[in-house]
């Protein structure tokens, strides 16, 4: 051990040598959270902690691997007093900057497109190699010019709520209760609709997308409509220490979708529905947040129709999409084994031997 703790120095030593291997200049924390926001969002979400200034910082020091960047803001995170809890909160009451909807062309307060690059072609913007700087300052300040337009809403109605009214959607159930804090109590199955949600809020995007992806298609063949999709600041409400009364604290970006399918209509003898599907995450990440509705609704439809594909499985979805356990599990397979290799090594040595021994036997 005394001997492998000069090893350890040297390779982190060899790390931060790699970082400045390229040369120029080293990269401002600033310029990382600024320029590149949707890893910065990424990277928090996984890390289930919205702090932009330490996620950029991790993604230095992780050399923009966003798993091991995830895995130091949730490690700091861990540190962290509670101070509070937030009572719950409604989407409504968001901030918008993109708002859209797939199941209707005219929808109450309009489509808003905001940033995106859903409407571009994937062609590489070669002005981008040696951009200028007083072109990219007066970017800036035409974003610090930018103002809210005079005209536009003062909230946006929810798609769904139009479909509801038609009784094309379930009612809203009641509140079953204060939501699994999956921060404190280890997943138990059958897990609450809120423990689901919270694993995938803070689950490895990849990981989310691959198994929502097999809903698609051959194991699930779910077609859902995105109902509504919504990217914006959403006010952070927390209960006043001498009051009680709801203050704002702050407020945090994320993405709420909410999608409808048809597969499942009503058991109780009631007249057919659309299913309602949810996903919602930290951040500016339309594809995790629409993956999370429908693993959403796929888990929700194994509850009430029984367990056909992986998808509909809690313990199977739930259990491998969180991107820190996962990163570890896998990692963990470089530390030494050499005890338990040997004995593994022994066996099979035996079992040639007997094998050859009873073939000379036969």
């Amino acid at each position: 051990m005394r001997g492998g703790a000069a090893a350890i120095a040297a390779a982190a030593a060899q790390l931060d040598l790699r970082r400045a291997a390229g040369g120029g200049e080293a990269l401002a924390v600033a310029a990382i959270r600024d320029q590149l926001s949707a890893l910065v969002e990424r990277v928090a979400s996984e890390g289930a902690c919205w702090h932009p200034d330490l996620a950029a910082l991790a993604i230095k020091q992780a050399q923009g691997d966003p798993l091991e960047a995830a895995f130091l803001v949730r490690a700091w995170r861990s540190t962290r007093p509670r101070l509070g809890e937030t009572v719950a909160h409604d989407g409504g009451a968001m901030r918008l900057v993109r708002r859209i909807s797939a199941a209707f062309k005219e929808i109450p307060g309009g489509q808003v497109l905001g940033p995106t690059t859903d409407y571009l072609q994937r062609l590489f913007r070669y002005d981008l190699l040696d951009e200028d700087p007083a072109a990219f300052q007066a970017l800036t300040r035409q974003w610090l010019d930018l103002k809210p337009e005079q005209d536009a809403p003062a909230d946006f109605p929810k798609v769904i709520a139009t479909l509801r009214a038609e009784g094309l959607l379930p009612p809203v159930t009641p509140d079953p209760g204060p939501p699994f804090d999956i921060t404190r109590e280890a997943l138990r199955f059958p897990a609450p609709r809120s423990a689901s949600l919270a694993t995938l809020a803070r689950g490895e995007a990849g990981g989310i997308l691959a198994l929502a992806y097999s809903t698609m298609r051959g194991y699930g063949m779910m077609h859902p409509t995105v109902a509504e999709l919504r990217v914006g600041w959403l006010p952070i409400l927390l209960p006043h220490p001498v009051t009680g009364e709801l203050v704002e604290a702050g407020e945090v970006p994320i993405t709420e979708c909410e999608i409808v399918a048809t597969h499942g209509e009503d058991e109780r003898g009631g007249k057919p529905r659309f299913t309602l599907g949810y996903g919602c995450c930290l951040g500016h990440q339309e594809v995790k947040a629409i993956a999370i509705a429908m693993l959403d609704r796929s888990l929700m439809h194994g509850f009430e129709h029984g367990i056909s594909h992986p998808g509909e499985d809690p313990e199977f979805v739930l259990m491998h999409v969180d991107g820190i356990e996962s990163m570890g599990f896998c990692a963990h397979y470089k530390l030494p084994h050499y005890v338990t290799f040997q004995a593994d090594l022994d066996n099979l040595r035996k079992a040639r031997r007997a094998s050859a021994s009873e073939a000379v036997t036969t």
